[in-house]
């Protein structure tokens, strides 16, 4: 596997070493000159010193032969327009890191499915252990050609009970988030524009299930 980090922050320090521990090949692009040159002494993978989000650089780094970019700068706007760059070059997985909620919704709405809020997550394993609840990871459940994957109902989808939108062969709601309330399927809610649905499907399936519930013809998806 090929894989594309953008910028040496903690995460993309410390995922670059994981990666690279587990045989892939790794391109770090790091825009301080002085960090870029000391990990480049201690990393066994190529680091090129530059700015990430710059389309050029990242075909420098031959972006359309990589399996993955993960953009985690420091800057969640940043973090899009390198998403945007990588899906214009069909890079199969692209996973984007955002502090802030409301961007994590943006990127959402623009049909990325990978988008990370480390905040967030640690926040709710910790009160998690406080309260005394094993969280499973899902790394551990969803294996092969299986994703977990969230999609922003649009307005052509709002008011429809969600049992009555067809989803392709091998492929299951599990329920949707409204705000910080889950409801399940199983209670077949009416959708609202901007409810996050919780879907299980094949890789093959999410370009489909991205034209269900987003937005055509370039119409913007308001709340």
């Amino acid at each position: 596997m090929r894989i594309i980090i953008i910028e040496a922050t903690p995460l993309g320090l410390d995922l670059a070493e994981k990666s690279i521990n587990s045989g892939y090949e790794v391109i770090l692009i790091e825009k301080n000159p002085k960090v870029a040159k000391d990990l480049s002494e201690t990393l066994d993978c190529t680091v090129i010193n530059a700015e990430g989000t710059r389309p050029d650089i990242l075909e420098k780094a031959e972006i359309e032969k990589a399996d993955a970019v993960v953009a985690c700068t420091n800057h969640d706007q940043d973090n899009i327009i390198i998403g945007l760059i990588a899906r214009d070059f069909g890079v199969p997985e692209i996973i984007i890191k955002t502090e802030d909620l409301q961007l994590m919704t943006v990127a959402k709405r623009l049909g990325f499915h990978h988008v990370v809020n480390p905040p967030e997550i640690t926040s709710t394993i910790i009160l998690h252990a406080l309260r005394g609840i094993d969280t499973i990871e899902l790394s551990t459940l969803i294996r092969g050609d299986v994703r977990l994957i969230s999609v922003i109902a649009g307005k052509k989808v709002e008011g429809t009970n969600i049992s009555e939108i067809a989803l392709p062969k091998k492929s299951g709601y599990i329920g949707l988030y409204r705000g910080t309330d889950f409801i399940f399927y199983s209670e077949n809610p009416r959708l609202l524009q901007g409810d996050e649905i919780m879907i299980v499907t094949l890789v093959e399936h999410i370009d489909e299930i991205d034209k269900i519930f987003l937005e055509e013809n370039g119409e913007e998806d308001h709340p």
